[in-house]
């Protein structure tokens, strides 16, 4: 697969940055690694950056125990695995609340339990074809937020579903963390997760300026920043089928859209409306959607 258009925000984003803090003050720490399989970074201008990067780090090690379609272990995969969890951690409950926020919002756009159609799309992809309409089908009828039932003492699935955070999962493990540093009295920070999240603004004064690979720039403070690209990551070569499926049809969605950045108060929500308008047809659509959530907004829509 290619990498994704969000990763390469992330990069570009980590060069700009760095100069601008370096000027008003010493340069800033920067730690980097690994967040539910995408590049993560934390900038920190604190003399004890390094300590509080290692905080940081071990609470993403935590959430990926509990979040991530990586560790045959997490809570995640447990879910998908047996079909039901008992005694469901807080932090999935809460991912998964966000899901069918976003879920209603968007008229079904948005919704996780397309991960078997992800499976089957990735493995025909690794053969070198498209999966077919009969399958396609088949797969259809194993998904459907519907057939999830959340409760605070289980969460249910209907047989044959799965379901995947990769819309959402990001963006939160950036609240959970500006959480943790929030806590400790800290500000003038941003967390990169593959989403942005700025507690503050820069340590010199001012937003961050966040760059997006599509043109132009947002100013961040003291808010979260998403972008979704249905053409960021496909299955296939070509670049024809992008990773962002629609959960009607059980096929890409349709590039509309070349990207779509939009801000709210939290990343995990921005995260996920970014994802679900990656399916909406026209900007008005777009722009009711986001409407339904307090203080989102639509930051860049770039047609395709």
């Amino acid at each position: 697969m290619r990498l994704t258009r969000r990763r390469l925000i992330a990069i570009s984003a980590a060069a700009a940055f760095l100069p601008a803090v370096a000027r008003a003050r010493p340069p800033a720490r920067v730690w980097t690694g690994q967040a539910l399989g995408a590049r993560a970074s934390i900038r920190l201008d604190h003399p004890d950056a390094l300590a509080i990067a290692a905080r940081a780090l071990a609470e993403i090690e935590r959430l990926e125990g509990i979040l991530s379609l990586y560790r045959a272990d997490s809570a995640l995969s447990r879910l998908n695995r047996d079909g039901r969890l008992a005694a469901p951690p807080f932090e999935l409950l809460e991912c998964l609340s966000i899901c069918a926020a976003v879920h209603r919002a968007s008229t079904g756009r948005f919704d996780p339990t397309v991960q078997p159609l992800w499976q089957l799309w990735a493995e025909a992809a690794i053969a070198g074809r498209r999966p077919g309409d009969a399958q396609i089908e088949t797969v259809l009828r194993r998904t459907g937020w519907g057939g999830v039932t959340i409760g605070a003492d289980a969460i249910t699935l209907r047989p044959g579903m799965a379901l995947t955070l990769n819309g959402v999962g990001q963006g939160y493990v950036a609240d959970r963390i500006a959480l943790l540093l929030e806590a400790e009295g800290l500000t003038d920070i941003l967390i990169d997760t593959g989403e942005f999240r700025a507690l503050g603004g820069q340590p010199g004064g001012g937003a961050w300026p966040v760059k997006l690979a599509a043109g132009g720039s947002v100013g961040l403070r003291q808010r979260a920043l998403a972008t979704s690209a249905p053409l960021g990551t496909c299955f296939d070569a070509q670049g024809r089928d992008g990773h962002i499926l629609d959960p009607r049809s059980g096929r890409p969605v349709r590039a509309g859209w070349r990207e779509i950045t939009v801000s709210a108060p939290s990343a995990g929500l921005a995260d996920a409306l970014t994802t679900a308008a990656c399916a909406m047809p026209d900007e008005a659509g777009l722009r009711a959607m986001i409407a339904g959530f307090d203080g989102a907004r639509l930051e860049a829509a770039h047609r395709a």
